[in-house]
């Protein structure tokens, strides 16, 4: 009876520390309590892409916008209440993030599939961002799960902590930094800008002022789209391929093609760390398709909420009713 006693004692403890310091997260987290959870967000992202092949750039971007603000806990989704603005209106989100309505249909789908509210808003951020990588070319990698959705948001955190397309390289690693990330994890992680798109407001300052890191030719079909004032929603591929995951991106660094100032800034052709790995990647896309899943998961376990942190929420866009 005393050897059953401490057995249970030690137990409790165990639960108590895992509750204190979070529960880890594990690829196959839902396999028991929601089997189908990974295949039918892979279904509705593969949906979503063929409907608009611009979405998969916009779930990867969603995920990282939510990571960097407090960790990834799914707050960039909270719609703004009478008692707090949270993280859609922000600068570097407002009018330029997108698929909440994509993310909303996972999640309604789930709650079906899933017989009750399991898989969390934060979770489904994360998967959908892998599943659009690979759906526009990309090599896979496990996602780890577990995470909690957070109950509050904060505009300015997200204005804060997002780096921002004007950074030059060392507020950039700063950035990276703060969040635990390295020049690695910047190099690789900004290579996420092989899909997608940016508006003239964030590329407009470069073409204009940066003629001696940009390609003539390149600058002069930008101008066609972006004009030095006005047309500030104007959009422009970040690389030549816009919809393909592929080393392009990289490839237009060492050429002056890079169409943010950030961007850039990862290539300014003096040797440095910075220039050695773009042309490290430019070079090997599939070391960068492996190292990007890698530095995914490194992004995707910042601070998740664990345990009995935080919450599941039923509708991603506002907390659970107490």
């Amino acid at each position: 009876m005393q050897m059953a006693a401490v057995l249970v004692y030690l137990t409790v403890i165990a639960a108590a520390l895992a509750s204190a310091f979070g529960a880890e997260l594990t690829a196959d987290y839902y396999s028991e309590t929601c089997p189908p959870a990974l295949s039918t967000i892979k279904l509705l992202v593969g949906a979503a892409i063929l409907r608009e092949p611009r979405m998969g750039a916009s779930l990867v971007r969603l995920h990282f916008h939510d990571c960097f603000v407090n960790g990834c806990d799914g707050s960039i989704l909270l719609d703004d209440t009478d008692d707090t603005i949270g993280e859609k209106t922000a600068k570097p989100n407002n009018n330029s993030v997108r698929g909440y309505d994509v993310i909303d249909t996972i999640k309604s789908a789930l709650n079906t599939v899933c017989l009750g509210n399991v898989v969390s808003c934060a979770d489904i951020v994360a998967v959908a961002a892998r599943d659009s990588i690979v759906a526009l070319g990309g090599a896979s990698y496990d996602v780890l799960l577990g995470r909690r959705d957070a109950t509050t948001a904060s505009i300015d955190d997200a204005n804060n902590d997002i780096p921002t397309p004007f950074m030059d390289l060392p507020a950039l690693l700063a950035n990276f930094e703060s969040h635990g990330l390295t020049l690695h994890d910047l190099v690789v992680l900004s290579g996420g800008h092989t899909l997608g798109y940016s508006r003239c407001l964030f590329y407009r300052s470069r073409l204009y002022n940066e003629t001696d890191t940009l390609d003539p030719a390149y600058a002069a079909s930008l101008d066609e789209r972006c004009p030095a004032s006005g047309d500030d929603d104007a959009l422009s591929a970040l690389d030549d391929t816009p919809t393909t995951v592929d080393s392009d991106y990289y490839q237009g660094l060492m050429q002056g093609r890079a169409l943010l100032h950030s961007d850039q800034q990862l290539y300014q052709g003096g040797g440095g760390d910075a220039d050695d790995l773009v042309k490290y990647y430019g070079e090997n896309p599939s070391k960068f398709w492996e190292d990007f899943g890698a530095a995914m998961v490194k992004m995707g376990n910042l601070t998740p909420l664990t345990g009995d942190e935080g919450e599941v929420r039923e509708n991603c866009r506002v907390v659970n009713q107490q």
